[in-house]
């Protein structure tokens, strides 16, 4: 079931987004050859707790950490370990963030040094193709007009949408109703109505979309070994327009 939020909790959950976003920059700050996934876990772990949150993803379902944090062909669902980066790294940061029972969520990826045109190119497409799925949440639009211009923008720059995994709505759960694709066909789906807050998270490759699950039960990786890179806000959808509450 799809719950609205009131300008109140949309408050609230503005908070939750800063919190996430503020931990992103110090993280990414962080993220250079040498670092190990463990420590960039560990400075985001205080951080939040610094700022007034509780790290959301600990514990979720079993998963052991603050950070997912997925280098490389690593899509999502990174384990923080002794993993220690090297220089043309991407590592994708994925962060959520609970204050007063509600939730931000966030993700970005980062460059380790300097890193290939490849990978600057798929970094930058991915944050495009957010940005245009976030320009299409207004009240009456629909959840194919987001999917439709994300996969435009991916699939012009010659890069494919992982199909597996896609957003979702916010707030008092980390996974709420509906599930947002990254891919779909303008003018379908669900309508958007004020008060929705949804969370937007392309996963793009520079192969094929195919992914595959590693043995740890949750790293995801491509199935052909090319580079991902993943970004995502928290969104609030109102009348007068969309609202990125993953800000600081």
């Amino acid at each position: 079931m799809m719950l609205l939020k009131s300008p109140a909790e949309i408050e609230v959950m503005r908070e939750a987004g800063r919190i996430t976003a503020s931990a992103l920059r110090v993280v990414g700050e962080a993220v250079a050859p040498g670092v190990t996934t463990r420590q960039l876990d560990e400075i985001a772990a205080e951080h939040i707790r610094r700022e007034g949150g509780k790290p959301a993803f600990l514990g979720y379902h079993g998963f052991p950490a603050t950070l997912c944090v997925s280098v490389n062909d690593e899509v999502v669902h990174g384990i923080p370990g002794k993993r220690r980066l090297k220089e043309g790294d991407i590592v994708s940061v994925d962060c959520g963030v609970i204050v007063d029972g509600f939730y931000g969520d966030a993700a970005m990826t980062f460059p380790a040094g300097e890193v290939s045109d490849e990978a600057r190119r798929l970094m930058d497409v991915t944050r495009e193709s957010l940005e245009a799925g976030i320009a299409r949440c207004h009240p009456g639009m629909r959840l194919g007009d987001i999917g439709s211009a994300v996969q435009s923008v991916v699939e012009n720059a010659g890069f494919s949408v992982v199909r597996e995994y896609v957003g979702h709505g916010v707030g008092r759960s980390m996974h709420e109703e509906p599930q947002v694709p990254n891919f779909g066909r303008a003018g379908t789906g669900l309508p958007l109505r004020s008060g929705m807050v949804i969370a937007i998270e392309p996963m793009v490759n520079a192969g094929g979309y195919a992914v595959r699950t590693l043995d740890d039960g949750w790293t995801v990786v491509t199935a052909d070994g090319s580079l991902s890179a993943h970004f995502e806000h928290t969104v609030a959808i109102t009348a007068d327009g969309p609202v990125v509450l993953t800000l600081e």
